[in-house]
């Protein structure tokens, strides 16, 4: 059984939205759900219409399996071995130690944690799930300039990525409510993270 002192935050969002900048303002550990992404060539991963390529923001092009075991683990051990994953070769090129040390909180951040809300709920790890949501606008600008900066994939496909998804932003937030997740801004996500820190503990 899991620590019943040790919790994750399970933060999400669209892609773009800022939640690694969040993760590393809270001043918690963070797991990188992004590293769990399927490596180009799974047979399982899903396809665009119109032979358009890998629909990387689907659900399935993720493993989630494999982040409810890593997510359970810290929570019973505090530590875990994860993959480093990079995002422009869409395979895995390493693994590192996350370590929690002392702390009994930490967050999971990705654009798919939601969907292992339930999943973490059911096992007792779940401190709260978070979409930080910003606007369709705004996100899509921070995320043309961070994939851009970043080399994620080629300009012409970050640019058609970029604005499918700023079309679609709505769904993929009403999606992540439905799953369980608390849409709200910055501001809001921060004063929920401070609450769950106090929940179990832990000041500041």
């Amino acid at each position: 059984m899991p620590d019943p002192h040790r919790r994750v935050i399970l933060l999400t969002g669209p892609s773009g939205s800022g939640k690694s900048h969040l993760a590393a303002e809270a001043g918690l550990p963070a797991l990188r759900l992004d590293d769990f992404y399927k490596e180009a060539g799974d047979p399982t991963l899903p396809r665009l219409p119109g032979d358009l390529g890998v629909d990387w923001d689907a659900p399935s092009s993720w493993n989630a399996a494999a982040a409810v075991t890593a997510i359970e683990e810290l929570c019973r051990t505090g530590r875990t071995d994860t993959p480093v994953y990079d995002l422009g070769l869409s395979a895995v090129t390493g693994r590192e130690v996350l370590d929690l040390g002392a702390a009994r909180i930490f967050v999971a951040e990705g654009i798919f944690a939601a969907e292992i809300a339930a999943a973490c709920a059911t096992r007792g790890l779940l401190a709260d799930a978070i979409c930080l949501h910003r606007g369709a606008v705004r996100t899509f600008r921070r995320r043309l300039l961070r994939d851009l900066r970043e080399g994620r994939k080629a300009p012409h496909v970050l640019v058609r990525r970029g604005w499918r998804l700023m079309r679609a932003e709505p769904a993929v937030v009403a999606r992540q409510t439905d799953l369980g997740a608390y849409a709200c801004d910055k501001r809001e996500a921060l004063e929920r993270i401070a609450a769950a820190k106090s929940a179990v503990g832990v000041e500041g």
